[in-house]
């Protein structure tokens, strides 16, 4: 038999594998809180959000449909505001953005973070006040920094050595001095996945402290006339339950600081800790509080400051899914039902969504659990174990990869995937030429869209064949 060639076998790919999911839970019409946003309810069987019946808003708006509770998210942005007062907080909009939620943002006092042309550009669209704008990435194009220069973008976090000269250049043509945090790589390893891990050395943000690039970074910002140093940066990853990680890294960048000052009699003026704070996804996550957090973090840095005869430093912090994740869930429409034997191991429940890894690339990219649940009713038949799946043309396009739902889940049932307000618009696709979904915010029982539905025009409207095509069957 070929190497390259062998038969898959009845489990092949962790079909069905004991002890793959936990036990069938109690309720499966229950909505557990802390998955889903604050509004979130059962009425009549079927789950509404901002007091909007998730049935009408398919009827109104086509599934499938991101559904943002507009309440939910302005009060995270509220409460990060009210706990980490005397930091800024930036919200960091490669989690989620648009013009909507960027005005959200700015009424509700945070700053923003951004890391591309793009999200500037709908950042300033918006109205967002420049002042209040970071700008994060690791290979800031000549196009990006110039736009930030222009703009005058309150923070620009550099990266590398080829940015400080390419940042410091362009400064010096327009007469710019630019206030920068240098973002340093601090050695420490968050318990996440590998993929959204970005504090350890081998990795492409930053730079190293242990060998001494941060400290040679500091040097050439110091002796680029038009940048101005106020500041260090780190990010540890994504997806954390807890302040350990946090507490090593505030310990490195201090040292870091302390070092400045010693070298080149520079008192650091900022601590950018990053965001990372995590959610959760399924039963079990337990995320520590908003509140919690943010007393942790001014604990840490307070104490390492003081133990090494250093002023604290304006602290910054930088959530996303904490605050857009929990405030919008995804409502599907059920295609097909396949239940599938497993030999002897049992059966498999497939479910076939109208949507999938185009909308929620998660779960295909790095394994990402999420809940579901049926929508437009309750339903009081027993369990089963299911796979929540997409209609691409890929067999790892998962949306959910192990939950119960009612035995009765049939074609033509709507489900609804909480906790989708990160990284599934922002990452979204058009694989299979599949137009990517709206977003519809709902707020005291009424929808409006945010983001439109795209359309087949709007896929063809790139293809600059499809005119040529147009135009000779006009003629």
């Amino acid at each position: 038999m070929s190497r390259n060639v062998h038969p898959a076998g009845q489990l092949h790919a962790d079909m069905l594998t004991e002890g793959a999911t936990s036990a069938p839970p109690v309720d499966l019409n229950a909505l557990e809180g802390g998955i889903w946003s604050a509004t979130a309810e059962r009425v009549g069987g079927a789950i509404s959000v901002g007091g909007v019946d998730l049935r009408t808003l398919v009827r109104e708006h086509g599934s499938p449909a991101y559904v943002l509770d507009e309440t939910d998210f302005r009060a995270r942005s509220r409460a990060h505001r009210e706990a980490f007062a005397g930091f800024d907080v930036y919200y960091a909009g490669k989690a989620f953005l648009s013009t909507t939620v960027a005005r959200w943002l700015a009424e509700d006092g945070l700053s923003l973070d951004v890391c591309t042309l793009g999200e500037l550009a709908i950042a300033r669209r918006a109205g967002f006040p420049a002042e209040r704008i970071a700008l994060h990435g690791n290979n800031k194009s000549v196009a990006e920094l110039s736009a930030a220069l222009d703009e005058g973008v309150g923070r620009i976090v550099v990266d590398s050595f080829v940015e400080i000269d390419r940042l410091a250049k362009l400064a010096a043509d327009k007469g710019a001095q630019p206030s920068v945090l240098l973002r340093a790589s601090v050695g420490v390893e968050a318990h996440t996945h590998e993929f959204i891990a970005t504090a350890h050395e081998d990795q492409k943000f930053g730079f190293a402290i242990a060998t001494g690039e941060a400290l040679e970074a500091v040097r050439r910002v110091l002796a680029s006339a038009p940048l101005r140093l106020v500041g260090l940066h780190s990010h540890i990853g994504s997806q954390i339950f807890d302040t350990d990680a946090y507490e090593l890294a505030a310990q490195r960048l201090v040292r870091l600081a302390l070092r400045v000052r010693d070298q080149h009699d520079l008192t650091i003026q900022e601590l950018g800790m990053g965001g990372g704070l995590g959610i959760a996804y399924v039963p079990g996550d337990d995320p520590p509080a908003t509140e919690e957090f943010a007393t942790a973090l001014r604990t840490i840095v307070t104490r390492e400051c003081e133990a090494n005869g250093l002023p604290v430093p304006r602290l910054s912090v930088e959530p996303g899914r904490a605050i857009a994740g929990p405030a919008m869930c995804t409502v599907y429409e059920v295609g097909t039902v396949k239940p599938v034997r497993i030999g002897s191991a049992g059966v498999r429940t497939y479910v076939s969504v109208d949507g999938g890894m185009s909308d929620n690339i998660r779960t295909a990219l790095y394994g990402a659990e999420h809940s579901c649940a049926v929508a437009n009713r309750a339903s009081e038949s027993p369990p089963v174990l299911a796979r929540v799946v997409g209609k691409h043309c890929e067999s790892g396009d998962i949306v959910v990869r192990d939950v119960y739902l009612p035995g009765d889940v049939a074609p033509g049932d709507l489900v609804a995937v909480p906790g989708t307000g990160a990284y599934c618009r922002a990452m979204a696709s058009n694989y299979n030429q599949v137009p990517r979904p709206p977003i519809v915010a709902a707020r005291e029982g009424r929808s409006r869209v945010v983001v439109r539905r795209e359309t087949m025009d709007d896929l063809l409207r790139l293809d600059v064949g499809a005119d040529d095509t147009d135009r000779e069957a006009k003629e």
